[in-house]
């Protein structure tokens, strides 16, 4: 597909040239237009100087078809790749094979929403309903202005932001923005609402927004990671922690690991589920609190 919209775009290329643009070797490049002629595509070659590879009487894909806020939601879809490095270099050709006027809004919508799979907080059954709009003030580069609530059930207030990318992490939503203050992160589900103005802004390049994402997640991290504690465990109880805990469980043998969580208490009701399965070898404040939630069970349910 990309091969027959970078063909749509110039009109006439050479194998040398589509295989630059793919960044593919010639006789690949040479091969890909070949077979769009044996899918039916109309595409000839037209020999001697100045020849090349064309399409027969300016044919079009189903995909040029479609309008620009089309392309932006098929783009935002396929932005959630980005654990992928095949796919996101495929996304990044087929961007740069779309029509010009539509290239801007494409990249912006691929790079617009992030999927990343462990999970900082608990999911909130607390909805918010102008996500899309975010989603499309993300695109659009507009500056918005949302109402925002910190923890504690404080009153919320109002926030100017430029909204670079939304992250979704497991289910819970985040918002990374620049604002007077510098970057920030916020969750989705404490805002009470978004109201996306005029003004455009002047988005940072894609490597800063990814290092000022990994920046916020390396500091999250270690705040939630704060203890430790390295514990024996069968196979079963490994496998479903480490799915449970993400970064936070690292292996060390076939029969340890090293389990991690923001407080000693934390990391106790993570693993008192689990009974004799699962035995902490060190950290006495996580030993502590096992021993705590046990007594408080026993208080609960020894006598019934």
């Amino acid at each position: 597909m990309a091969a027959t919209l970078y063909l749509q775009r110039r009109g006439r290329v050479t194998a040398a040239e589509l295989a630059e643009h793919l960044e593919v070797s010639v006789a690949t490049a040479r091969r890909d237009l070949e077979a769009l002629g044996v899918a039916g595509v109309p595409v000839y070659p037209q020999r001697g100087r100045g020849g090349g590879w064309q399409l027969v009487g300016g044919a079009r894909t189903d995909l040029s078809g479609l309008t620009e806020p089309e392309v932006r939601a098929l783009f935002l879809t396929l932005g959630r790749v980005d654990g992928d490095a095949t796919a996101r270099a495929a996304l990044h050709k087929l961007v740069r094979a779309l029509p010009a006027p539509f290239r801007e809004g494409a990249e912006a919508a691929a790079a617009a929403v992030r999927v990343e799979p462990w999970r900082w907080q608990e999911r909130s059954e607390v909805p918010f309903p102008d996500e899309r709009a975010l989603r499309d003030a993300i695109v659009q580069r507009r500056r918005c202005t949302i109402r925002y609530r910190r923890p504690g059930g404080e009153a919320e207030r109002a926030v100017e932001v430029d909204p670079w990318r939304l992250v979704d992490k497991a289910g819970v939503a985040y918002l990374l923005a620049g604002t007077a203050r510098g970057p920030r992160t916020y969750r989705l589900d404490r805002m009470g609402g978004v109201e996306v103005g005029d003004e455009r802004f002047e988005r940072p390049q894609e490597a800063l927004v990814d290092e000022q994402w990994a920046q916020t997640t390396a500091t999250v991290g270690a705040a939630r990671t704060s203890t430790r504690a390295t514990v024996r465990a069968d196979a079963f109880a490994r496998t479903v922690l480490a799915a449970q805990l993400g970064p936070g469980f690292e292996p060390v043998d076939d029969d340890t690991a090293v389990v991690a969580a923001h407080s000693p208490r934390g990391l106790a009701e993570q693993l008192a589920g689990w009974g004799s399965r699962v035995e902490v070898l060190d950290a006495p404040d996580v030993v502590a609190e096992l021993a705590s939630i046990g007594a408080e069970l026993v208080a609960l349910y020894g006598r019934r």
